[in-house]
């Protein structure tokens, strides 16, 4: 009987599994995670969880697994990979075989080299670490987010939420400029500092201050704040490094084609750490909840031979929740792009994003039609002055 590993037990992982059973595979199917805990969901952890209005984000109860016949391994991460023999080495010594492998082991938060150890700074991207950053943001009064990307936005809404002052320091000269652009960025801006926040964009952070518990920062450019607690935001990078000699091709990931299969034969990828070659905008990695599911059901339907060939036109979509507004975008969309705001309420607004002369993709807040009835253009390649004569028309 056949036996299919999946390595990593987050959503991408889990939906894996799904899809499998979903397609008919019936043999056997282990699914192993790093963590202790069942596979959960990460992106309440920066809103909900962290404020308190919940603490479980599991996406099945442990019967799911038994029902389904998946032997579930927690509490144990791959070591390394030995594609030859097709034997997979777990770090507390134990070998796996394996018919198949699917790599799914996401990311881990960035590290800012040379911080020191103190009580109260945190990073977001564990359960534990969310229920710990909550429990000091309950004494807290000053927060310090380094990093205004997603992780950080949500964090700045969530804590001015809870009535903390907060300052937001970002190197970059708007809030998720490489990623939105900055003339995007600077309608998030806008928004945050609406609600309070002491945002510090252009700026970075020098050092941070404490004895045993952290008390403050010295930024860039020689400025200092107090900081009851920190949360440091400052990107993720793919969980790789136990694939290193193994042959797996790694480029910011690990290298797919366009159904996750990598060039070594039985090894696949999907999710956060698997780079696709993607029907609109080239070969990535696509760091967001919905595209787990899809790529998940893609894998499947390749691995068992069941899915219907080539995959259809896939145009990325993922949203940020900040305040009261979600953050919506649709396609490839790039810092680099050429941004065409067409609505600006002040608070609300929707953009077009043009590469090439064509459209590429649309971001809107508090725009949630207005985005979505775009897909079929962005994965038709409508011409940008189309679009925007229907814009204005």
């Amino acid at each position: 009987m056949q036996k299919i590993v999946i390595v990593g037990a987050g959503l991408a992982g889990l939906r894996t599994a799904e899809e499998l059973r979903r397609a008919g595979y019936a043999g056997d199917l282990v699914l192993l995670g790093g963590e202790p805990h069942l596979p959960y969901d990460r992106p309440p952890l920066s809103k909900e969880v962290v404020r308190g209005e919940k603490s479980d984000t599991t996406l099945k109860p442990r019967e799911f697994f038994d029902e389904k016949n998946i032997e579930l391994r927690l509490g144990v991460e791959a070591a390394s990979l030995d594609p030859e023999s097709r034997i997979l080495r777990l770090a507390d010594g134990s070998e796996v075989a394996y018919d198949e492998l699917v790599i799914a082991t996401g990311l881990v938060p960035r590290r800012i080299p040379g911080l020191p150890e103190l009580a109260g700074i945190h990073v977001l991207r564990s359960i534990d670490e969310c229920l710990a950053l909550r429990s000091d943001m309950a004494d807290a009064r000053r927060a310090l987010i380094v990093g205004a990307g997603f992780i950080g936005c949500e964090l700045a809404a969530s804590m001015r939420a809870g009535g903390l002052e907060v300052v937001l320091v970002e190197p970059q000269p708007t809030p998720l400029a490489s990623i939105l652009g900055e003339k995007i960025g600077g309608l998030v801006a806008r928004l945050h500092v609406d609600e309070g926040v002491d945002l510090r964009a252009g700026v970075g952070l020098q050092s941070l201050t404490g004895t045993d518990r952290v008390t403050g920062a010295v930024l860039g450019d020689g400025s200092e704040v107090t900081a009851d607690v920190v949360a440091i935001g400052v990107g993720s990078v793919p969980v790789t490094g136990w694939l290193e000699g193994s042959g797996v091709e790694l480029d910011n990931g690990v290298v797919c084609d366009d159904v996750g299969r990598t060039a070594v034969p039985h090894v696949w990828a999907v999710g956060d750490v698997a780079a696709w070659q993607l029907q609109v905008g080239g070969r990535k990695r696509v760091e967001h909840w919905s595209n787990a599911g899809e790529q998940a059901k893609l894998l499947a339907g390749a691995l068992t031979g069941t899915g219907s060939g080539s995959p259809a036109a896939h145009v990325p979509y993922f949203w940020s929740d900040q305040y009261d507004l979600k953050i919506q975008a649709l396609g490839a969309v790039a810092g680099t792009d050429v941004v065409h705001v067409v609505k600006d309420d002040g608070r609300k607004f929707l953009a077009y994003y043009e590469r090439d002369g064509i459209l590429s993709g649309v971001v809107g807040a508090g725009m949630a039609g207005a985005v979505m009835k775009m897909r079929a253009k962005i994965a038709a390649g409508t011409p940008i002055v189309e679009v925007l004569e229907a814009a204005s028309a």
